[in-house]
């Protein structure tokens, strides 16, 4: 699964729980990258690099973390096993790589998305002659058909943005598929090596 064109315009509105989940076997094409979960804040500027959490150190699994405050996936932490083929270390560092590609782009996206919101509610009640608050003093806002408005210029002026996206996306997690399937082959073949070297001797 991945993120879709336009996800993070619904992803920024909701907010996610925090939570370690289990591992999972590797390799997992899933575990390349994950979906939005969560909103995005207003924030003065993105990190480049994926959350960093810490897995068990005896841990042979590759673990999903909780989702990243700027991007609103939830990153990958990759197990290392000591016997790694040059097969199976590419085969993680591609998945590593678009991980970061993937990171970096949402919590960009998110960023902007959130700045040009804002923007347009603060334009949008200043026409109207309404200030940033209400008489109770909470935040003032727009309703669905007001916002309306602004999604669907997002959209539209990202278009080509989203469409550059989803075309490496899609070159990307070809490639990992296509090196997961050497990877596969190569520990079928490992297995079966023993057992012909035994029936030949």
């Amino acid at each position: 699964t991945r993120p879709c064109a336009g996800s993070g315009v619904m992803a920024a509105l909701r907010r996610g729980r925090k939570t370690l989940l289990p591992p999972f076997c590797r390799p997992s094409l899933a575990a390349a990258v994950s979906l939005p979960r969560a909103g995005a804040e207003r924030r003065d500027a993105a990190p480049s690099r994926v959350s960093r959490f810490c897995p068990p150190r005896k841990s042979c699994y590759d673990w999903i973390g909780p989702p990243d405050k700027y991007s609103n996936l939830r990153p990958v932490h990759f197990y290392i096993p000591e016997n790694e083929s040059p097969l199976e270390r590419k085969l993680r560092k591609l998945r590593q790589e678009t991980q970061e590609w993937n990171q970096q782009f949402w919590a960009n996206q998110n960023l902007t998305f959130s700045k040009e919101k804002e923007e347009f509610i603060h334009s949008r009640l200043k026409a109207e002659g309404l200030g940033l608050r209400t008489e109770s003093g909470q935040k003032a806002t727009l309703n669905a058909e007001e916002m309306a408005g602004f999604y669907k210029e997002f959209l539209s002026k990202n278009f080509r943005k989203h469409m550059y996206y989803n075309k490496e996306w899609y070159r990307r997690n070809f490639a990992i598929t296509f090196f997961m399937g050497k990877v596969a082959l190569e520990r079928i073949w490992n297995k079966l090596r023993p057992k012909q070297k035994k029936s030949s001797s």
